[in-house]
């Protein structure tokens, strides 16, 4: 290869067919359908409610909150692998041929992102604020100028500090994009233009104390390999993604589920599959969004016939991906090591389904009760759902 330029050129190439591999299983006609409701759904309430809107509702410290969210948003796309942390080094005085490739892509990969949302709320601002046409459109202008700060701001930064205390970063740079979007949707353009100079001089300044210190090759290595583990955990939810490697954490504040397993040789497998399912980043956060969705659902959507749909559909894909989950066994596990039957392994899962189950539906149940008293049924719909579930979902050698 002639330069580091056709190093990212392959690196490109192959990130994007492993991109388009795994995204047309996400995004099937199912898929397609499902949006489209959403969408719709979505489209509908939007409508229904600007109709009724008040012009004293806060839609500039809303919209300028949400934009400047988007605009911090900003993790650099760089591609790096573990091996380049020796084989690059050689290299490191023309890096910044590199990373001019990586962040041209960050921009244009994550600029859009922040528009969209903009766009979506401009029928709000209309009806809330008295913007023109011409302005509303300039303010794109703005939050593209803002974005590429974001990215060249959020790059410099890992590089000066090799990424400690980052999150002083999103602060100080959502602050200051939201203070700009802010101005600019109150018609204040000489602090919008101010807050989006002070963006400048942020990133001039990160950029001078950047100079002379070596490629944090460590740092970007992991936030790309965190970036990556992410994209495969969402495709393993629609596909098989053999390379994925799941992460854990201790989660001392729910200790206090294990006593649902007493230390008897019967509650071996209680006590394993609990731990299990508690420590999986990828069962446990599955199983958290699924019942946060479904809360949400059950406190906002006030059609019963919805409410009811999307509290059995949630409890059946929470069910049904718990138990799969928890059966399928890839690698070795402690007990085995243990004297006693594995048949005893289903019905311990089964014991943890349920009890999580039921805190899903005791969490619907609460959240459902703030809309209509009457829907106290959501909470035994989902629990119900959840039981029919496990019962009828057989094994996955069985499948």
């Amino acid at each position: 290869m002639n330069s580091l330029n056709d190093v990212w050129t392959k690196r490109f190439t192959h990130y994007v067919n492993e991109l388009q591999k795994y995204m047309r299983f996400i995004f099937t006609g199912h898929i397609a359908i499902v949006l489209v409701f959403i969408v719709g759904a979505g489209g509908y309430y939007y409508s229904e409610w600007l109709k009724t809107v008040d012009t004293s509702f806060p839609a500039e410290l809303l919209v300028a909150l949400l934009v400047g969210v988007m605009l911090m948003m900003s993790k650099p796309v760089t591609l790096l692998r573990e091996p380049d942390q020796v084989y690059l080094l050689p290299l490191e005085a023309h890096m910044p041929q590199f990373f001019k490739s990586a962040l041209r892509y960050t921009f244009l990969s994550k600029v859009a992102l922040s528009i969209v949302p903009y766009v979506v709320t401009i029928p709000m601002l209309k009806a809330t604020t008295d913007l023109t046409t011409q302005q509303m459109w300039l303010i794109v202008l703005a939050i593209v100028v803002l974005k590429w700060c974001n990215v060249q701001g959020e790059f410099v930064y890992r590089y000066a500090n090799r990424g400690a205390n980052v999150w002083l970063d999103y602060v100080v740079r959502f602050v200051i994009s939201a203070l700009s979007m802010y101005h600019f949707l109150t018609q204040d353009v000489v602090f919008g233009v101010l807050f989006m100079a002070i963006a400048f001089v942020y990133v001039t300044s990160l950029a001078k104390n950047m100079k002379g210190k070596p490629v944090p090759y460590e740092h970007f290595v992991k936030v790309e390999q965190d970036r990556m583990m992410s994209f495969y955990r969402f495709a393993n939810y629609f596909t098989d993604v053999p390379h994925l490697r799941g992460s854990v954490r201790r989660r001392a504040y729910l200790n206090f589920m294990y006593k649902l397993a007493p230390f008897q040789q019967k509650n071996t497998h209680v006590y394993l599959v609990l731990r299990t399912f508690i420590r999986t980043d990828d069962h446990f956060y599955l199983w958290l969004r699924l019942t946060a969705i479904s809360a949400v659902a059950a406190a906002f959507v006030d059609l019963w016939w919805a409410a009811t749909i999307i509290a059995g559909v949630l409890s059946f894909a929470t069910a049904y991906q718990m138990k799969i989950a928890l059966l399928t066994i890839n690698s070795f596990t402690m007990d085995q090591l243990f004297p006693v039957p594995e048949q005893m392994r289903e019905a311990a899962v089964r014991k943890v389904i349920y009890v999580f189950m039921a805190v899903q539906a005791l969490l619907v149940l609460l959240c459902a009760i703030f809309i209509n008293p009457y829907f106290y049924a959501l909470g035994i719909i989902v629990f119900v759902v959840a039981f029919i579930t496990e019962r009828m979902t057989k094994r996955p050698t069985e499948m």
